[in-house]
């Protein structure tokens, strides 16, 4: 009987956003409520669990978890040392185990360390020892760091954007592991590290050119040339030492061929680099587009105030401008601001607010003054449409202020998909113009019906337009935010002998 431990810390936090995040905004498990939690479901750890239980000879024992409910910024100190000293104390009286899955993000950073990842990881093997094989997943803008590696012996990660494939990379993962346990192989990881930060409609992997470097990937498998390979693009928003582009291949022995897949991999995306940037439209030609749009749903995609990327989410920039531009056809616009909900709470359905809104966590927004009535008030709890997770928002208040419907949360919560407005009564498509704080949405929730998404050139901690963020610890030179990058592609070479 084989015994595998179960451990989650996932995160994806923007550096950029001075509001920080902390322990509260963390959904913590420990021994059979992770199974609870995600047996069932469609995330990374209910795919590895679903491998696993099909082995009467495995056992799991699953041991932490800490889910952050939603992206935000910088973990504090304090919450960062809170999950990592529960994390090391059920680590110390847990049962001796035969192997590791760990389901992590890749894009955390804490103001007292800028790898939690890695950390944990090295933290474990000081714990578990260096002989326990350990297989990590990550999303694929995770940051994939050298520590990291350095205490691993393979991980997975997603292949597609918008991220369709948690269940899937989970799966892969628990099957990675298990062959590693039943074959006693000792894969060889191949990291190429690519200066480059990207973000744009050619990295949705469906439609756009970044998923060709997964097709590539693929063929590579297929090939039986490695047990995985991938592409990571980081975070654009997580400043820390190695954000880059990455490409990888694993394989189950050192190869030469797999080390120059790797290679190639890399030195493709590198050369289309300057086609995986943002098409972005100003705030004012998108508010004029607006104006002569009277038929159908316009989308305002506000990807600066991503909360799922990190953002803040209380961004009033839009909502000014198609006030100042009396905008008067029907809106739909989404809002933190805690103390907005409150006075709603106060004077309940049907009675007025007036009152500033936004502004509040991000100083680089100003406050707007509306004159509100309350339409809907609730808990903020609902169960969102992608993979079925139940989400928080905190106490949340729907206002209709003219002709604009704000819907105002008390916390930031993942606006992906169309969950907080249909959980409140708002259907998008009854709207002229929604604005959509995310870079990219499946389809299905917007662009297959609206009449046209327009990437709004607004700023923010998340925004698109990636030279403006001011990144002051990321590797330099990187593109775009240097010129003149005189780039050889090489792979860095890791192998855990076991």
């Amino acid at each position: 009987m084989s015994k595998i431990m179960i451990l989650e810390c996932k995160q994806e936090v923007s550096t950029f956003n001075p509001f920080l995040s902390h322990y509260e905004d963390f959904d913590i498990s420990i021994g059979n409520q992770i199974l609870e939690f995600h047996r069932g479901g469609k995330l990374e750890v209910a795919g590895a669990l679903n491998v696993f239980d099909a082995r009467p000879d495995i056992e799991i024992i699953p041991i932490y978890s800490a889910r952050s409910i939603t992206s935000g910024g910088t973990l504090s100190a304090e919450g960062f040392t809170l999950i990592t000293t529960e994390f090391l104390e059920q680590l110390q009286i847990a049962p001796p185990v035969d192997a590791v899955y760990f389901a992590m993000h890749g894009a955390m950073c804490a103001e007292n360390e800028s790898d939690p990842e890695g950390y944990m990881l090295s933290e474990m093997r000081k714990i578990l020892g260096e002989d326990i094989p350990i297989v990590i997943s990550l999303d694929l803008h995770g940051i994939l760091t050298d520590r990291m590696i350095r205490q691993i012996n393979a991980f997975t990660a997603f292949h597609t954007y918008p991220h369709v494939d948690f269940y899937d990379t989970g799966l892969r993962a628990a099957q990675l592991l298990l062959k590693l346990l039943d074959e006693q192989i000792q894969p060889t990881i191949y990291r190429v590290a690519i200066p480059a930060l990207v973000r744009g409609d050619e990295l949705i992997t469906e439609t756009g050119l970044f998923g060709k470097s997964f097709m590539v990937a693929k063929e590579i498998v297929q090939a039986g040339i490695a047990l995985t390979a991938g592409m990571f693009i980081g975070n654009p928003f997580t400043d820390v030492p190695e954000l880059q582009s990455y490409s990888y291949v694993i394989s189950e022995s050192a190869s030469e061929i797999a080390e120059k897949e790797a290679i190639k991999l890399a030195t493709d995306f590198w050369k289309v680099r300057h086609q995986l940037q943002a098409q972005l439209i100003s705030l004012e030609d998108a508010v004029q587009v607006a104006l002569q749009k009277t038929e159908g749903t316009l989308i305002f995609t506000d990807a600066a105030d991503a909360t799922s990327s990190g953002a803040s989410g209380d961004s009033t920039v839009i909502l000014a401008a198609l006030i100042k531009a009396e905008y008067r056809l029907s809106a739909l616009i989404p809002i933190v601001d805690p103390i907005v909900v409150k006075a709603a709470f106060d004077v309940g359905i049907g009675e007025r607010v007036y009152s500033e809104i936004g502004g509040r966590l991000d100083s680089r927004f100003t406050s707007v003054l509306i004159d509100a009535k309350v339409r809907m008030l609730s808990d903020g709890k609902f169960v969102n449409e992608s993979h079925g997770s139940k989400w928080y928002a905190g106490k949340t208040a729907v206002l209709e202020y003219q002709n604009y419907t704000l819907v105002v949360t008390s916390r930031a919560v993942s606006l992906y998909d169309r969950s907080l407005f249909l959980a409140h009564g708002q259907d998008p498509s009854r709207f002229n113009l929604v604005v959509v704080k995310s870079p990219h949405c499946q389809p299905q929730f917007f662009d297959d019906w609206a009449i046209l998404n327009l990437n709004v050139d607004a700023p923010g901690s998340t925004s698109a337009n990636l030279p403006t963020l001011g990144h002051t610890v990321c590797t330099r030179p990187i593109f775009p935010l240097d010129s003149d990058i005189n780039y050889q592609p090489t792979a860095q070479i890791y192998n855990r002998i076991r």
